[in-house]
């Protein structure tokens, strides 16, 4: 069993119990009540290189790496630097979250927030919506083709949007087939955690044009962001570097800034 697969076993022990505690028809009411979620892609879309910025207490590579008393706080900073969203880890076993987290979040911020988690079922959007998440992490190695259609279908028709995130050639093929309009290429590969920070480059011309492109991990300033940039990112999402500073809001700033920097390509 590798990394992937030992991180959604443990998933999907964690949603069975919660879907003991609250079954779908109450999320279902949830998400009808809830008000309209924000849509990401006008500042995704926007000149320049935009930044997620994330709420992450822990990883599977590194373990603790910040304590994070209030999420909501460090929320409001990284706003207040110009992140254009935010994402909020949701997995306990191995990241420290939970929807709690993404609640306190969800009411400190008027800017887009992703659920960034394992999601293998229908259940887990409905948890995203109802908790006040606007965009969901599917992630094409954790799902089969006719789930990763499945999910994106179903994401989109309760106001989520998809950001799908691939690591290979083949993972971008199946995310552009099953209709992905956001696409996360992840610099780490979740069944070994090496990051290798060349993977963006090689992978985002396979992205077709129109198709959002995320830089994943191992954005550490604003030297990435230009690089990024240059090889074809709209937006990058940054978390280890964030939270592991002394100044996330300045850090924030500097990497917005880095994105809308005259000499930083831009779409």
């Amino acid at each position: 069993m590798n990394v992937l697969d030992d991180i959604i076993a443990g998933v999907r022990e964690d949603l069975a119990a919660r879907e003991r505690q609250v079954s779908l028809d109450e999320l279902k009411a949830r998400v009808r009540s809830a008000p309209d979620a924000i849509d990401p892609l006008p500042a995704f879309q926007s000149h320049g290189v935009s930044v997620i910025a994330e709420v992450k207490r822990a990883s599977p590579s590194k373990g603790a790496l910040a304590q994070i008393s209030d999420p909501a706080k460090l929320a409001a900073q990284y706003e207040t630097g110009g992140a254009s969203a935010i994402s909020v880890l949701t997995e306990r076993r191995r990241f420290g979250g939970s929807l709690d987290d993404l609640v306190a979040v969800r009411r400190a911020v008027e800017i887009p927030v992703l659920r960034k988690d394992f999601i293998v079922t229908a259940y887990q959007l409905f948890e995203a919506r109802a908790a006040g998440a606007d965009i969901a992490l599917l992630i094409v190695a954790a799902l089969t083709d006719s789930e990763l259609a499945g999910l994106i279908e179903r994401a989109t028709s309760i106001g989520l949007t998809p950001l799908v995130e691939a690591h290979t050639g083949e993972e971008i093929e199946r995310a552009v087939a099953a209709g992905a309009t956001v696409i996360g290429i992840n610099n780490r590969n979740l069944q070994t955690l090496e990051v290798d920070t060349s993977t963006f480059a090689k992978l985002a011309p396979l992205v077709p044009e129109g198709i959002v492109r995320i830089a994943e991990s191992g954005v550490k300033g604003p030297k990435d962001v230009f690089e990024l940039s240059r090889v074809g990112a709209d937006v990058v999402l940054v978390g280890e570097a964030l939270v592991t500073g002394d100044d996330p809001q300045t850090a924030v700033a500097d990497l917005v800034a880095a994105g809308a920097h005259p000499a930083c390509p831009h779409r």
